[in-house]
């Protein structure tokens, strides 16, 4: 326990990975099944996240799911090259966080932690699958979290409001 300026104890944060797994992966080669040359390619990237979180039934214990799509298509004649997707799971068991606090910590913390794993998984995939490896870029899930909040306030404002 730490001490607050008011004197009040406040719970120490406790964040332990209990299990990290892939729920689903798939690796869809086009390049292996046209049969096109490797140096008749130029790949152009494009990835997608998505997160997830959910509290399981045992008490302080939370599921944290990453999504990740990554499509690359060849520049020169914009024709698939591969697709891959990977949702990569996490358990966590977190305990003196705040309850408001809580669903921001799951979904950037929890991910943040969770990163290198799926980063070393996609350019072992990539590779093995006869393209350079791909070393997805550091996710900023603070900003996709701040973004995600601003769509779902978004989608619940009435659509017939005066814009006056």
């Amino acid at each position: 326990m730490t001490e607050t300026p008011n004197g009040a104890a406040q719970p120490q944060v406790q964040m332990n990975i209990l299990a990290q797994f892939v729920r689903d992966m798939s690796f869809e080669n086009a390049v292996a099944l046209k049969g096109l040359q490797s140096s008749d390619v130029q790949p152009e990237m494009q990835v997608q996240v998505s997160l997830d979180a959910r509290k399981r039934a045992v008490e302080h214990q939370f599921e944290v799911l990453t999504k990740f799509k990554i499509t690359a298509t060849n520049k020169v004649n914009n024709t698939p090259l591969y697709l891959l997707e990977l949702d990569y799971g996490g358990i966590f068991h977190i305990e003196g966080i705040p309850e408001d606090q809580l669903h921001p910590f799951l979904l950037i913390e929890c991910p943040r932690q969770l990163f290198p794993y799926v980063r070393r998984i996609v350019s072992d995939v990539t590779r093995d699958g006869g393209f350079p490896p791909f070393y997805i870029d550091p996710v900023d899930f603070v900003a996709l979290y701040r973004a995600e909040i601003a769509r779902r306030a978004e989608a619940q404002k009435p659509a017939d409001t005066p814009l006056v």
